[in-house]
This record gives C-alpha cells, sequence and structure tokens, in this order.
C-alpha cells in the first residue's frame, strides 16, 4: 500500500490520516473478496484506485465538473465560466462522448488529464497565450480544471458512461438544472440521492432564472432546497444564475475559487468517497466482535471426528491385544498354549505394532470399518454447530463463509484420519520388561512340575514314594513338592500376572487413545479449525480496515 500513499504530503496539510483510510478500504475489500457481494467489493476496490491515483496526481488543481440534462443550459455555464465559447450549445452541441476541459494554470495539468481521460483535442488552456488580457476573474480560477460533462440524460449510452466515470472522478461537482425539470427523478435517483456522503463537494445551479418572474423565484428555490433536503442533501447551496445573461456567474466563479483556493474539494471528495464505500461494505459486514475457538468446542469436534475414525475400536482393540499377549507371556505355559488359537485383535485390524511391524507388514493403512451414517451424521452435525457458533450475529454472508471454510476440506477427512490412526506408534510393538521374568518364572515353574512329575512316576513305579530314605520336604516326597508346588505356583504367579497384565493394558490402552486423539486434533486443526480462523481472521481484518477507513 506504500505506493499507493506516494504524493499524499503533497496534497494534504500535516496531520491528514486520508492515507490511513485508503489504506483501510484497501485491506477491507481484499479480504472481503469472495466472501461479501463482488460488486460492493468491487465498488470499494474502485474507490482505492481512483483515491490512489488522485494522490498521486497534481495537488495544486482541482477538478470541478459542470453536469446536467439536455437543455439546462450546462454548456452556456460553462462557456460563462471560462469567458470562451468552448462548448457548442443547443443544436449546435455536437454529438459526443467526451468531455470539454478548461485549464487555468497548465503546469503540472497533463498528468492530471490524461488520468481523466480528456483527449488533447478537447482540452484548452485558459491562460495561453492567446489569452494575455484575461481579467482578474479568470485569475482567480488559476489551479482550477473544468469540465464540461455530456448530458446525463442522452439517449447515448456513451454518454451516460462518460458521465458516470467523470462524476465519480471530479473533486467538486456542479449540476445545473433548469426551471422545467429540476424535480426530474433522473438526476435525484440516479446522481443526487446516493452522493449523500458527497454532499459538501456539490452544488446545485438553478439556470435560466430570468426565465422565471420575479414573484415566482424564490419560491422555486425554496423547492428545490425541499427536493435537495428530502435527498439528504441539506448542506448543498442552491445558487440561481442565468449564463446568457451573466446573472450570478460572478458569484458562482466565486464559490468554485474560493473552494479550489481552500484546497479542500479534493480531500473532501476522497473522503467522502471512501467514507460511502466503507459504510457500505459495513453494512453489509456487520460489526459483532470476532469470536475465538474455544477448547470445548475443539474437543467436541475431536470426539467427533475420533468417533468417525474407529479410535474407540483401536484402543479397545489394543487393551485386548496387550491382555491376550501379557496372559499367555505371564499365565501357565500349558494354559498359555490352549489360549493361543485366537487371532491377535490389533491383527485382525491391519493395525502396526510399531516400526518392527511396520517393516515386516508393509502396509502403512488400518483396515478399520468404515464410518458408520451415525457416526458420518455427527460428524456433519458437529462441524456445522462448530461454525454456526463461531458465526452467531454475523451477516448472511459470513456465516455462508464460515460454514464454507469449515466444510471445505471435509472430503479429505476419511483419509486423514485413516492415516492419522496408521502414523499413531499404538506402544504394542514390546511388552514391559517384568513380563519377561515372569514368563521366565512361569518355565522354571513348569519345569520344575515336569521334573516332580517324572520323578514321582518314577518313584511310584518303584514303590518307593513313601520310602523314608526318599528326598522329602517337610514329609513329603521332594518330587511330589515339585509336581505340586510348580503346578500351584504356576497357577498363581499366572494370576497375579493377568490383574497385572490388566493394569498394564489400561495404562497403555489410555497413552495410545492420548496419542490417537493427539493425531486426531492434528487433522481437525488442519481439516477444519484452520479454515474457519482463516475466515474469522478474514472478517476481522475487513471489519478493522473499516473501522480506519471511517475514522
Amino acid at each position: 500500500m506504500t505506493s499507493l500513499l506516494e504524493g499524499t504530503d503533497r496534497l494534504v496539510t500535516r496531520g491528514t490520516d486520508i492515507g490511513a483510510r485508503i489504506d483501510g478500504l484497501d485491506g477491507a475489500a481484499t479480504a472481503a473478496r469472495g466472501r461479501l457481494d463482488d460488486g460492493l467489493v468491487d465498488a470499494a476496490r474502485g474507490v482505492v484506485d481512483r483515491a490512489a491515483g488522485r494522490l498521486k496526481l497534481s495537488a495544486t488543481h482541482t477538478v470541478v465538473g459542470i453536469a446536467g440534462a439536455t437543455g439546462s443550459g450546462k454548456s452556456s455555464t460553462f462557456n460563462a465560466l471560462t469567458g470562451l465559447e468552448l462548448s457548442a450549445v443547443g443544436v449546435r452541441r455536437p454529438t459526443t462522448s467526451w468531455a470539454t476541459a478548461c485549464v487555468w494554470g497548465r503546469d503540472g495539468a497533463d498528468e492530471l488529464l490524461e488520468w481523466l481521460g480528456i483527449p488533447p483535442r478537447h482540452q484548452t488552456t485558459r491562460d495561453s497565450m492567446l489569452d494575455l488580457g484575461r481579467s482578474d476573474q479568470q485569475a482567480e480560477l488559476d489551479g482550477v480544471v473544468l469540465l464540461d460533462l455530456p448530458d446525463h440524460d442522452s439517449t447515448e449510452v456513451a454518454h451516460h458512461l462518460e458521465v458516470d466515470r467523470l462524476v465519480s472522478l471530479a473533486d467538486l461537482l456542479v449540476w445545473v438544472v433548469d426551471p422545467q425539470k429540476y424535480a426530474d427523478a433522473a438526476i435525484h435517483d440516479r446522481y443526487l440521492k446516493p452522493s449523500v456522503e458527497q454532499q459538501d463537494v456539490l452544488l446545485v445551479v438553478l439556470n435560466h432564472i430570468d426565465t422565471v418572474p420575479e414573484e415566482r423565484r424564490q419560491s422555486m428555490l425554496d423547492d428545490i432546497r425541499r427536493l435537495l433536503d428530502e435527498d439528504g442533501l441539506d448542506r448543498v447551496p442552491v445558487l440561481p444564475i442565468s449564463a446568457r445573461l451573466g446573472t450570478g456567474i460572478p458569484e458562482l466563479r466565486a464559490e468554485i475559487a474560493r473552494r479550489s483556493a481552500e484546497k479542500q474539494s479534493t480531500r473532501a471528495r476522497l473522503d467522502a468517497d471512501i467514507r460511502e464505500a466503507a459504510g457500505r461494505l459495513a453494512e453489509a459486514n456487520g460489526d459483532v466482535q470476532t469470536r475465538v475457538v474455544e477448547p470445548t468446542q475443539v474437543a467436541e469436534l475431536d470426539d467427533a471426528f475420533a468417533d468417525a475414525a474407529g479410535v474407540p475400536v483401536v484402543v479397545e482393540a489394543l487393551e485386548r491385544s496387550l491382555r491376550r499377549r501379557g496372559n499367555k507371556a505371564t499365565g501357565w505355559p500349558v494354559l498359555g498354549w490352549l489360549g493361543g488359537i485366537k487371532s491377535d485383535p490389533l491383527k485382525r485390524l491391519d493395525l502396526d505394532l510399531g516400526e518392527d511391524g511396520r517393516r515386516l507388514s508393509g502396509r502403512t493403512r488400518a483396515a478399520l470399518p468404515a464410518a458408520t451414517q451415525v457416526q458420518r451424521a455427527r460428524v456433519d452435525d458437529e462441524v456445522r454447530g462448530f461454525a454456526d457458533k463461531l458465526s452467531t450475529g454475523m451477516t448472511p454472508a459470513w456465516v455462508a463463509a464460515v460454514r464454507r471454510g469449515a466444510a471445505s476440506r471435509l472430503d479429505q477427512l476419511g483419509d486423514r484420519l485413516d492415516q492419522a490412526l496408521a502414523d499413531t506408534d499404538l506402544g504394542a510393538a514390546r511388552l514391559p520388561a517384568w513380563v519377561g521374568i515372569v514368563r521366565v518364572l512361569q518355565w522354571l515353574l513348569l519345569l520344575a512340575a515336569v521334573a516332580g512329575l517324572g520323578w514321582t512316576g518314577a518313584l511310584a513305579g518303584l514303590g518307593r514314594i513313601n520310602d523314608p530314605d526318599t528326598i522329602s520336604v517337610g514329609g513329603v516326597a521332594l518330587a511330589v513338592v515339585l509336581l505340586v508346588g510348580g503346578v500351584v505356583l504356576g497357577l498363581v504367579l499366572g494370576l497375579v500376572g493377568r490383574l497385572l497384565v490388566r493394569g498394564m493394558a489400561r495404562r497403555r490402552a489410555t497413552r495410545a487413545d492420548e496419542r490417537l486423539r493427539e493425531g486426531v486434533n492434528t487433522v481437525t486443526h488442519e481439516l477444519v479449525i484452520e479454515p474457519v480462523e482463516a475466515e474469522l481472521a478474514a472478517y476481522a481484518a475487513v471489519r478493522e480496515g473499516l473501522a480506519r477507513a471511517r475514522a
């Protein structure tokens, strides 16, 4: 935006913030693009471009447009102000879509005339070498670029377009009306009513006052005043003139000269245009405080996404898998062999057990059941509710924008959640070290039981179980002690191990659930929260920019 502000210091007195206003409207229009009505945004962008373009041009010239309907005497007024017959009048007026320009003080005006789009053949320099004897009345208009615009009610479309273009560019507008058509809706509805913000750079001139009986002149002026007040233009002055006789022309020239000398019209026009465009954008934008995403809202989305992704299924399968493997490792080996025919719950879901499992399986995606219709409906409801809570009180355009942002990437949700689950290390690759110790103890107890069984069988075959010479413990043969002790201690150790495994599996499942939900949370932020926050940031940028533009 810095380039747009070049030339501002040449135009405006120190301390003005017109550059900041343009900057604010520019930022608001940029952020509103694709969210608010394109027509409003285009209009605001046009104001920014025109204001920036005008600020780069001559600060010593004031562009004054003379506009009016056919027969109003607009061109006669233009000629009377210039003191030259520059514009053809009446039936002699040419059919052209170009405006005529008269410049007082050519130095620095060329770029301005080029920006206005006035061809050189329609330009006249009032203080040229051909006008050495100009009067003081003409000298007071130094710095004025006077434009005679085409008739705004012309049947030529090109005339309408040219009038509309130059009306938006002029620093000061003089609307010429006549006694017959001063109340014409064409000028009031199309040009005057929409110019409430620009009324400080408007003048209304009642021409042909000489054709009105003297006793009716004041009442006609009062009627024009009433119409302007109804249009909201209560600060716009009304001047009676007769361009043919020169009546009122000195007063009109003096008013134009005064405003040009003060160098306020350009700034006032730019300010008015900026405020008007900003006001229209503000009406469409709304002014509610920007909301922020609350952690509880994120948690609700995460729950819905985790449910749809099958996180509870994975956590349950992990816990069951850990318990199965842990029980098999810590339980009595004989019972472990019998229970080994059951498949691992995690393998049924095609979930990896870690880096080792990933290398072995060569798979990167989980074979989880697809989300049910109920789960998908919950996701849709949560996303819509999330967007609606954050857009409560906003205008319909922003409600729609936030909803679009929330749903803009939901088509990627299934794949992203599936990948997030597949990429999460569930922590099931290795069992705790104490499980290995228990496993060794179980095998030692099993070996003791087997040894005791064989020894007991041998003693029984020899009839020496109760032989006093047989090695015994507390009066019981050591062989029987090994057999019974190995089995009983193995079963007891298995029961204790089962309890320990249950706690271990629950803790690991809880940690895995946290890791899985962290992955889901990453997907939630990427696919839903970040797009919504981008829309909220755009809304805040529009609101902030409009506040600066209207300050």
